[in-house]
């Protein structure tokens, strides 16, 4: 066994009164090598590698784009958008700590104030818009996958009205909540797809739907 192996155990073994869910969360994240990879590069998370993947598959990043993040905390997808030469603007209901390159607004992007100062900020159409958004989780399957096609259908109908015509919108689902956002991307956007990155842990149950050249007028 290797010395950073021996002491990733070590210190899993050393948490005593967490629950035997937290117990496992902390477990999964000392040997997730995503976790890992994050911290040496950088990153505030994880997540980040499910953007890179899809990004180095699709081009979605270019320099000098603009980009919206939204509920962009902690901030990865920003903080790689950002490196990509990316013009960004983030939203989150929490406070964002500072990123270089990123203009970090706090609010509920649901809020048409908030719209207008995301709006203000992108400093005309978005070329890109962000959503690692998640709805809070009840653990029933069919509320929760209505609260994500509650929240997918609000980001679509937000990316619409910001993103330039040709713009693209990537956006976090769970299975199921494709059946009802495919058909509403269809009908803004050229072309829709569902994708579930690498990074995805195998007991997740998010996708990502890709919606890409909005449709002028969509």
């Amino acid at each position: 066994m290797s010395e950073g192996s021996r002491r990733l155990k070590e210190r899993a073994r050393a948490v005593r009164g967490r629950s035997a869910s937290s117990q496992a969360w902390l477990n999964r994240q000392l040997n997730d090598p995503f976790v890992h990879r994050a911290k040496s590069e950088g990153y505030r998370a994880r997540s980040v590698y499910k953007l890179k993947e899809i990004d180095e598959r699709f081009g979605l990043l270019r320099q000098g784009a603009r980009v919206l993040d939204l509920g962009a905390a902690p901030g990865s997808w920003s903080q790689y958008a950002a490196r990509k030469g990316c013009r960004v603007v983030a939203v989150d209901l929490l406070s964002l700590d500072p990123i270089a390159g990123v203009q970090a607004l706090e609010g509920d992007f649901l809020d048409p104030a908030v719209q207008d100062r995301l709006r203000e900020a992108l400093g005309g159409p978005a070329d890109l818009v962000l959503s690692d958004m998640a709805a809070a989780a009840t653990g029933q399957r069919t509320v929760d996958r209505l609260r994500a096609e509650g929240l997918g259908e609000a980001v679509l109908e937000f990316a619409a009205s910001v993103l330039r015509p040709g713009g693209d919108c990537l956006l976090k689902l769970v299975k199921g909540a494709e059946a009802v956002l495919t058909p509403l991307a269809q009908a803004s956007f050229a072309s829709s797809r569902i994708l579930r990155p690498k990074a995805t842990r195998s007991e997740s149950s998010e996708t990502y739907l890709l919606a890409r050249g909005r449709k002028p007028g969509g």
